[in-house]
């Protein structure tokens, strides 16, 4: 059995690490004996990284493959083609992992002020998102019998019934938390060290508002006493003045980087307005640092049991030096496995074992 994943984006030799929970998924997989292929719709020539073959669209050879696995699925690459080479396939994966469902105007928070979006390119997203759910929705109606569907949250399977009006058949749809990366499994968190700051924030992308770094700007006003760290990418700060207790770091890190990083602070602090699992804050609750983050439906659901999260109201809150303390004089020494293999990719390895 042979099988091919289909992504937009996926880590490369020159130090891209786009769609890195894909690239873990695929070890994952040829680890355990299965034969796995990666086609980077993004890739202009074949390449390997970790031991896993990326093929780009043009080496693509219809016959070679038995089953698909399609991430974060769009229009433009994925569905193309799916509608060229379906036939190729006897058993296609959907994962969803959020904007896959989502009308973007609707669903997700209100952009920054210094996000230039006019009327018309509203009108366009709105526009997009109609065709892009009614096309999905034709499509998946006719593959009921030859696909499964995989969501990581319950939450993002309400919304995938909401917006694209499908309820999935039980036995074709699973609810499977995306994994965290091997690295915070295998290492633990090292309270006893001297800490430089207070609280540690990692975001890929500083101007998405539903990851609410404007709510750590304000906390950061209003706890002058507390130390804060920034890491991430972003224009945020260069509209807004940060005060002299927020340190940023611009870029993205590795693994072993962001937990040198996370041994440097007392506690994690990552709010968020929307989200369909947060995998950045499972993978610091996994290392065992402490974490603030937002009392909304999804983070109920993902931190439900875990004993070092606290949810708090998405608003700026002017006491985290007491806060912190508490959690702190809370804090449970056990390791958290929620998101370990076990409970993740290893339910994906016995649903494509088993066929």
């Amino acid at each position: 059995m042979k099988l091919l994943i289909l992504t937009n984006g996926y880590p490369d030799n020159d130090g891209s690490l786009s769609r890195m929970f894909v690239h873990v998924r695929s070890q994952y997989y040829k680890n355990a004996g299965l034969d796995v292929d990666v086609l980077n719709f993004l890739a202009k020539k074949n390449y390997q990284i970790d031991g896993i073959s990326v093929i780009s669209l043009s080496s693509y050879k219809s016959g070679k493959y038995d089953i698909a696995i399609c991430h974060s699925c769009n229009l433009r690459n994925h569905y193309i083609f799916l509608k060229k080479y379906e036939k190729d396939f006897k058993q296609i994966f959907f994962f969803f992992h959020g904007f896959e469902v989502m009308r973007l105007n609707k669903d997700y928070p209100k952009p920054y002020d210094y996000i230039n979006r006019s009327k018309i390119k509203e009108i366009g997203i709105d526009c997009y998102d109609n065709l892009k759910l009614m096309l999905w929705r034709r499509y998946y109606k006719t593959l009921i019998g030859k696909a499964s569907y995989i969501f990581v949250s319950n939450y993002l399977y309400r919304k995938f019934v909401q917006n694209v009006r499908l309820e999935i058949p039980q036995g074709k749809q699973y609810i499977i938390n995306n994994g965290v990366g091997d690295y915070f499994i295998r290492n633990s968190y090292d309270r006893i060290s001297e800490k430089k700051y207070d609280f540690i924030t990692i975001r890929s992308d500083l101007d998405g508002s539903k990851y609410a770094v404007d709510i750590i700007f304000e906390d950061a006003r209003l706890n002058p006493d507390c130390s804060f760290l920034v890491i991430g990418k972003g224009d945020f700060f260069k509209y807004n003045k940060k005060s002299d207790n927020i340190t940023y770091i611009e870029g993205t890190l590795p693994h072993d980087k962001i937990v040198e990083y996370l041994n440097m602070c007392r506690c994690a602090l990552m709010p968020t307005r929307w989200d369909t699992q947060g995998v950045m804050s499972c993978e610091m609750v996994t290392y065992g640092i402490p974490l603030i983050t937002s009392d909304i439906p999804i983070c109920r659901e993902i931190f439900e049991g875990c004993r070092n999260v606290r949810l708090i109201p998405n608003e700026p809150c002017s006491g985290l030096g007491i806060l912190i303390k508490e959690i702190e004089d809370r804090y449970c020494d056990l390791k958290e496995e929620k998101w370990n293999t076990n409970e993740t990719v290893q339910k994906e390895y016995v649903l494509l074992s088993n066929l």
